[in-house]
């Protein structure tokens, strides 16, 4: 049995300077348990989302063979963008490797009504495409999509990266403005995966808007840090259930 401060979790990383607030999967503040950083030199934001530029699929191998080599117990990203390349991240390392929050669709349509769809949260609605829902065998599910592309703090300081500070209350504002949109127009929207890791900080406020289950990288990540660290049950004692 592992002690739950021994799992550790790595975190292959963009090439960004902004802000990164807690909640983020970048601000270790969000975790309970120890995690390691491995940001891959060049990998822009406009690389990874809006090009999906397959050269850079051999830095992340790299990175994510030093992340195994530091001793991590299992790795991740910062983008759900890596999507495209998860199974040759995960062919790369001998420890698990979930690329992105979108690797929970498939599991979060499978838990709601036939008649319900799975909203995504996305950087970038229009550079989302067929590919990256059939790297998870997620082509098929029914989803309604929304972007933060058009919303000029988003666009501005994480797209672009035209400057490192962010402003917290703008970006919320402009979260919350797209997530009501995306309900409004439709309620069958059984349950939100958030698939920009910058987005989960707003993860709650989202939750109390929309009052639906809310996916992203950091439910995901505790998860799986907690399928290697389970604790013992006192199997001998007697329950009230």
């Amino acid at each position: 049995m592992a002690d739950r401060m021994d799992v550790t979790i790595g975190v292959l990383c963009l090439d960004t300077a902004f802000t990164k607030l807690p909640g983020h999967i970048r601000n270790p503040a969000t975790f309970d348990f120890p995690v390691v950083y491995q940001v891959v030199s060049g990998a822009t934001p406009r690389r990874v989302v809006n090009e999906a530029d397959p050269t850079l699929l051999e830095p992340f191998i790299d990175a994510a063979r030093k992340l195994e080599s530091a001793g991590v117990d299992a790795i991740t990203a910062a983008c759900g963008f890596l999507v495209l390349f998860q199974q040759r991240l995960a062919d790369s390392v001998r420890v698990p490797l979930y690329s992105s929050s979108l690797i929970q669709l498939p599991m979060v349509h499978r838990m709601l009504a036939a008649d319900r769809t799975v909203g995504l949260f996305v950087a970038d609605e229009q550079a989302l495409t067929r590919r990256h829902l059939e790297a998870i065998g997620g082509e098929s599910v029914p989803i309604c999509v929304t972007g933060m592309a058009g919303h000029p703090e988003f666009r501005e300081v994480i797209l672009e990266g035209r400057r490192d500070n962010l402003d917290a209350d703008r970006l919320g504002a402009e979260v919350l403005e797209e997530v009501s949109q995306l309900a409004a127009n439709n309620p069958d929207m059984g349950a939100l995966v958030i698939e920009c890791t910058d987005l989960v900080p707003y993860g709650h406020a989202i939750q109390q808007l929309l009052h639906i289950p809310v996916f992203d990288i950091v439910t995901l990540t505790n998860m799986v840090h907690h399928t290697l660290s389970h604790m013992p049950f006192r199997i001998g004692e007697r329950g009230n259930g």
